[in-house]
């Protein structure tokens, strides 16, 4: 995903300068990036180093690492915030430390994250689940692979996300749902991929089939208008597939390009403001519009 954000300032032009200087500007003195109520959030803080990282720009690490290094191992995060502290801790320089945190703050954090496997092979949020979900499948195995490590049962996690597909080629988070979303199957979609499982043809038509007239990518069969998460995570999957999207292009262009608001990207038409997410998000689309 990161190497196909780094493409973005090709399209951006001109204007890469001020979504860089809107990133820098969203790091707290605490060390990590604000969320929304402008305090610090490991979540926010993975797109606020994404972001910077795509412009060839290096994070504040001498505030960050202080910031990371009081979560310690991980202890008492759920899985989100597990995977989030991986993603940053790998981020870090090696030089002091960095990487995944050191090797025996890497193995402890992974031994959290395997903690969080569900039953049937899949993660749960928390430890003593029956199901895991694909969304925190997506995470894990992102996760581990940070840590330098891999789930400790592929097969097993690659069975419990292909047991998610519904009939109609999307895929559910978890067990009972009837209806997929675009993000959902995307995520499960590229996490089968790097596990090496096969993936139904079904999943990209179905993914193919969500995008708007109007541009962009809509969040479920039933969702009339487009957003950014859809459409950046269903271009990300679609590419994996090789599911060609150039007759889509331009008014993916147009519709990323509503979303602009002279410093970063909204999610969707209905905010007003920006944030490192969403800002993200948007360098993740514009990078995939740019190989079309």
């Amino acid at each position: 995903m990161l190497q196909v954000a780094r493409l973005a300032p090709k399209l951006l032009s001109a204007a890469a300068e001020r979504v860089v200087e809107y990133l820098h500007g969203q790091w707290s003195e605490e060390g990590g990036v604000k969320d929304r109520a402008g305090e610090s959030d490991l979540y926010y803080t993975v797109f606020g180093i994404e972001g910077l990282v795509a412009f060839q720009h290096e994070p504040p690490f001498a505030k960050l690492r202080p910031y990371l290094d009081g979560f310690g191992d991980g202890e008492g995060l759920d899985l989100v915030h597990l995977a989030c502290l991986a993603r940053c801790r790998a981020a870090l320089p090696r030089a002091g430390g960095g990487g995944a945190g050191g090797a025996e703050t890497a193995r402890r954090l992974a031994e959290r994250i395997e903690r969080c496997r569900a039953a049937d092979g899949g993660y749960a949020p928390a430890p003593g689940a029956r199901h895991g979900t694909a969304y925190h499948g997506f995470l894990a195995l992102g996760a581990l692979q940070d840590l330098g490590v891999g789930p400790a049962e592929p097969v097993a996690l690659a069975g419990s996300l292909a047991a998610l597909q519904l009939e109609d080629g999307s895929f559910a988070n978890r067990p009972g749902i009837r209806v997929g979303t675009t993000p959902t199957t995307a995520g499960a979609v590229t996490a089968l991929r790097n596990l090496g499982a096969p993936v139904p043809p079904r999943a990209g038509d179905w993914l193919l089939a969500r995008a708007r007239p109007e541009g962009g990518f809509a969040a479920a069969k039933e969702t009339p208008i487009p957003d950014l998460l859809s459409t950046a995570t269903a271009l990300h999957s679609l590419a994996g597939l090789h599911v060609p999207v150039g007759h889509l292009r331009e008014a993916a262009l147009d519709f990323v390009d509503t979303l602009w608001t002279g410093r970063g990207f909204c999610g969707t038409w209905a905010d007003e403001e920006p944030d490192c997410e969403y800002t993200y998000y948007g360098l993740l689309a514009l990078g995939h519009l740019s190989l079309v």
